[in-house]
């Protein structure tokens, strides 16, 4: 790789831009270095609550070795506070490297803190780290739009969108996800605020077969998140970003209340976000739904702009990361026409 900037120098940026957040924070999540958009696609390193996981990328990981010994002294030397390091290698034969190695220290975090809600964490339970941080600013929004609400969180994984909510003050939230694995997490976290366990539901299963069963009971609900994964397939149903999500959004839609919030969340890096606000904007075109507002992804995603590079599979405008976060508006057609009629 004929590169002009070192790892280590193109650490020291990327630390530089982020450094208000390690100092602010200690104990909240944050990435400090985003490979795909800082120089190095297969590298990436978060900050979680004191340890440094990073991820390596790369197919066969062998060619990413090097560097990752590189990374391992200037993570110690550089981050105040650091107190473990683990490695999680997403191609690895081994799913032990896939879940994670502690290369450094003698324990993980077990929770962080964001905006003051606490999270619970289980670094190792998945090949990802149980938390994402792409959408932070979705959490903040939460926190400012679920007051009284009734909220439904489909795609769940750990709860963190839902116990955003319940920190917002959220009436009621049910966590629908497939694993009751995953799902302990956010009872772990719920625990953790001293929210009201009667306030939440955790509903482990497949996504149609919960869905189609909250439309036979008549389920309504003011604010509802589908945040899906790229693709997952079962018996009753196939889920894939790139082709199939508006009939995932048909799913959800009858379970809004009149003028309720729907939010989607597409992370599918190829993508383009002019392609998902035109699959979104096709769904709008009966009147009953309308797109609000979009929600940017925070800077230490994007990358850094001393090193953020410009090329990008698919450009993601009008959105600002290949995550991309959109908050539609659901008009009942039953209460549409008795306003009508009245």
């Amino acid at each position: 790789m004929n590169d002009p900037l070192s790892l280590a120098e193109r650490l020291q940026l990327a630390a530089a831009a982020r450094s208000a957040s390690l100092t602010e924070n200690p104990e909240g999540a944050f990435r400090l270095f985003n490979g795909f958009a800082e120089g190095i696609p297969d590298l990436v390193v978060d900050w979680m609550a004191g340890c440094a996981v990073i991820f390596n990328l790369a197919r066969p990981p062998e060619t990413l070795e090097n560097l990752t010994a590189e990374l391992l002294p200037w993570l110690r030397s550089h981050l105040p506070g650091l107190k473990a390091i683990l490695l999680k290698t997403r191609h690895a034969a081994n799913p032990e490297a896939r879940r994670g190695e502690l290369l450094w220290g003698d324990r993980l975090p077990e929770k962080l803190t964001e905006n003051g809600i606490h999270y619970a964490l289980d670094l190792r339970l998945n090949q990802d780290a149980s938390f994402y941080l792409d959408t932070r600013p979705l959490r903040s929004w939460l926190v400012s739009q679920s007051a009284g609400k009734r909220v439904l969180n489909t795609f769940a994984y750990t709860g963190s969108l839902g116990i955003a909510a319940l920190a917002g003050g959220a009436l009621k939230v049910d966590q629908t996800d497939r694993s009751a694995r995953f799902l302990q997490l956010a009872w772990r976290s719920s625990t953790l605020n001293c929210f009201n366990p009667s306030q939440m539901r955790c509903l482990s299963g497949d996504f149609f077969n919960i869905t189609a069963s909250l439309r036979r009971q008549g389920a309504l609900y003011d604010l509802i998140l589908l945040d899906p994964p790229f693709f997952s397939e079962s018996s009753r149903g196939r889920v894939d970003l790139a082709r199939n999500l508006p009939a995932l959004i048909n799913k959800v839609r009858p379970l809004g209340a009149h003028e309720s919030s729907l939010v989607v969340v597409n992370n599918a890096l190829f993508v383009s976000g002019q392609a998902f606000m035109a699959g979104l904007r096709a769904l709008c075109q009966d009147g009953y739904m309308r797109i609000e507002t979009c929600l940017d992804i925070p800077e230490d995603i994007t990358g850094s702009p001393v090193l953020r590079s410009p090329n990008q599979p698919v450009n993601p405008a009008p959105f600002n990361h290949s995550t991309k976060i959109a908050v539609l508006r659901i008009t009942r057609k039953d209460r549409a026409a008795a306003r009508e009629a009245a």
